[in-house]
């Protein structure tokens, strides 16, 4: 699509929310309570994007392993499994989060109001439980910066609670590459408890070469009703990835000669990732009247990581090298205390929250060398010890306000301050004291208004500022090759601005539709990449455009239909210098204002038509395509777009009071050769992960 008709297909789109609005019924929805605003207010009456995705375990033929499973027609969100479990899902949204080398980081994500994304800004969505999920929620904009420390949007999973009457719901999944998980899930309600518990277990041998992988993951969610006390709510979750092999990316050469090899230093040094999580928290809501509510939520965790990467030895010969082996000990935790009150201003109904956040932190980070003699891919001699901590202090209040019949304002602030601080345990003659600290800070404002067209047509604008600081992984290597964290990055500050529509129609059909721009000064781009070290600098503007539409309904009986578009233009405003050559440690080589933002394709989408009921025969078709996308800051390389299908086949059949539901499925059926995601500015041109061929997965469920 060339730029000059990027627009031509959202402006149609909107047009067509409104006259087709006008042929509809006048029909008003029931309103499905969402948390995403931290609001009482059903997602229709928001004036912002808000995408809600029931989660139904048991309904699907898809095993749970990724949460990009669960997104399909869900617009501005892209989600990218990288066929490496060392590295976590690569998710942007509306081109945030694109460059992310590993886990999340420029969207914020939360399991069941808890943080899984710490106070620098990288998250992990590895714990999330779609075993014992209730819903999805992703809020993309301006109103992520009641979040604080996110530019690009907010995801969070929510568990269902536990009901009447207890249900157990075993299954298992085996298919391709000697992929398998297994999966159990418990959920009910003892007078006033209520429970959700999830157990999981995946290995796989992997698509590629030297990508074994195992996982094992639990969830509980446990209620309390305590009457005119309140209510408690408990959440408790583990991870255990013992091992994942690390294939690496490829070059385009070899992506294309054979997709399933690994990189050759992978093999050398044994690349590989081993993580332990276990987390903790509460969440406790009480009404001290009708019209004011008060909310506590504390958490607590520990994530152990031990990981190996390709630094050649030679690199490490510099006395200020932090070695080739990452051996992290984090503990972290929070409180977030949230007063509600709802009154009338002048008449009209009026919503308030207001409230304060605080995150910890605390990082015990060493370095080790990759090799001890001439062995290779073992832990060696100490090169790096450090005490490493962050934390953020941010209060914040937004307001609802239905101030006419037809019109609603909500309004809201944000100061957020993060501070980041590491003392240096790891001194000697050649590697000095690299202990420092600093902070950063930012007010961020956020408005929207709403005008209730018809009671099945809502329009809305709005507008708000971001804030994005560098991660520890981002501070963690300086340009200069010196040690020590980069303290000199700044961070990267948003100006979002969003128009919007959303026509719900009589019976289930609603169709959703965006126009957003965010242009951002401070952006961070690559240094270098130099013996698997990535160092990052401080590059001048940036702008995020596009439009985004989606639209889900019933065709017809038992048939279901989803979908979902994307464009963004995402371009650099500001020219500045890259490293181009390998081994390149000083930036020389221009790029020029108007270059595409890498990892960021212009247009995506999904789609999935379905037929079925809860019992009997169940088919499905799917959709996903993804556009080319620039793998470098220069645009010299890309990876191809590809337009994928998958098919899927059920039939759920009673067994007393139990249900069997036995599937089968088939991605990428016509067996394309894809790229399926890519390692932005990789020093060694090894950008492109490869996506499998066709693939089988065969089901079993049990639910009694």
């Amino acid at each position: 699509m060339r730029p000059g008709k990027a627009w031509t297909i959202p402006a149609l789109t909107l047009g067509l929310l409104v006259s087709t609005g006008a042929m509809a019924d006048d029909t008003t929805l029931p309103a499905v309570q969402v948390n995403a605003t931290r609001l009482d207010i059903p997602p229709f009456d928001l004036p912002a994007s808000l995408s809600v995705i029931r989660v139904a375990p048991g309904a699907s033929s898809k095993p749970g392993v990724n949460l990009s499973e669960a997104l399909v027609g869900v617009p501005g969100i892209l989600a990218r499994d990288r066929q490496n479990y060392a590295q976590d899902e690569q998710v942007s949204l509306r081109g945030f989060g694109a460059r992310s080398t590993f886990g999340v980081r420029g969207v914020r994500l939360y399991a069941d109001g808890i943080p899984a994304t710490m106070p620098d800004g990288q998250g992990q969505a590895s714990h999330f439980s779609l075993d014992g999920a209730d819903r999805i929620e992703v809020l993309r904009g301006p109103f992520s910066a009641l979040y604080g420390n996110a530019s690009g949007g907010v995801m969070q999973i929510w568990s269902a609670e536990g009901g009447t009457p207890a249900q157990v719901r075993v299954g298992l999944f085996a298919g391709s590459d000697a992929s398998m998980r297994m999966g159990a899930s418990a959920r009910g309600m003892q007078g006033a408890f209520d429970y959700n518990l999830a157990l999981s277990h995946f290995q796989t041998q992997g698509y590629r070469d030297h990508s074994r992988a195992q996982r094992e993951s639990g969830n509980a969610r446990l209620g309390f009703d305590l009457g005119s006390a309140g209510h408690l709510i408990v959440v408790a979750n583990t991870l255990a990835l013992p091992q994942a092999q690390d294939p690496l990316g490829l070059t385009r050469s070899q992506a294309w000669a054979d997709p399933r090899q690994a990189a050759a230093p992978a093999y050398q040094f044994d690349t590989r990732k081993s993580v332990h999580q276990s987390q903790l928290g509460a969440v406790y809501e009480v009404s001290s009247s009708e019209q004011t509510q008060w909310r506590l939520m504390a958490y607590y965790g520990n994530r152990g990581v031990q990981q190996v990467l390709p630094v050649p030895v030679a690199a490490q010969r510099n006395p200020l090298s932090a070695g080739g082996v990452v051996d992290l000990d984090s503990d972290y935790g929070g409180v977030d205390a949230r007063w509600t009150h709802r009154a009338t201003l002048l008449g009209r109904p009026v919503e308030l929250t207001a409230g304060a956040s605080y995150d910890d932190q605390d990082q015990h980070r060493r370095g080790y060398e990759n090799f001890a003699g001439s062995t290779l891919g073992v832990t060696g001699r100490l090169r790096r010890d450090e005490d490493d901590r962050v934390w953020n202090l941010d209060p914040y209040a937004q307001l609802y306000w239905r101030f006419a019949e037809r019109w609603s304002a909500l309004v809201g602030v944000r100061q957020s301050t993060v501070r980041f601080r590491s003392d240096d345990r790891y001194v000697t003659a050649d590697n000095p004291d690299d202990s420092g600290s600093v902070r950063y800070r930012a007010t961020l404002p956020v408005a929207g208004v709403q005008f209730r067209a018809t009671d099945w047509l809502h329009l809305h604008a709005s507008f708000g500022k971001g804030f994005e600081t560098p991660t520890f992984a981002e501070l963690s290597y300086r340009a200069d090759g010196g040690a020590g964290l980069a303290f000199n990055l700044r961070p990267a500050v948003s100006q979002q601005g969003e128009l919007g529509a959303k026509w719900h129609a009589a019976g289930s059909w609603s169709v959703d539709g965006a126009l957003f721009r965010a242009d951002t000064r401070n952006e961070l781009a690559v240094a270098s990449n130099v013996g698997g070290r990535a160092s990052y600098r401080t590059i001048g503007r940036s702008r995020r455009e596009g439009a985004e539409f989606a639209a889900q309904g019933e065709l017809g009986p038992g048939w279901r239909l989803q979908l979902a578009a994307t464009h963004v233009r995402a371009r650099f405003l500001s020219p500045f210098l890259t490293c181009v050559p390998a081994g390149c440690t000083t930036p020389a080589t221009p790029v020029a204002a108007g270059a595409r933002i890498p990892g960021v394709p212009a247009n995506y989408g999904s789609a999935r038509l379905e037929h079925g009921g809860s019992l009997g025969w169940r088919v499905g078709v799917e959709l996903q395509g993804v556009d080319a996308v620039t793998v470098n800051d220069l645009g010299r390389e890309r990876a191809p777009g590809y337009l994928l299908t998958g098919v899927d086949l059920a039939y759920a059949l009673p067994l007393g009071p139990s249900r069997l539901t036995l599937s089968a499925r088939v991605d990428n059926l016509f067996d394309r050769r894809v790229i399926g995601s890519v390692i932005v500015n990789e020093g060694n041109g090894r950008y492109y992960e490869p996506a499998p061929g066709r693939t089988l997965m065969f089901g079993a469920q049990l639910a009694f």
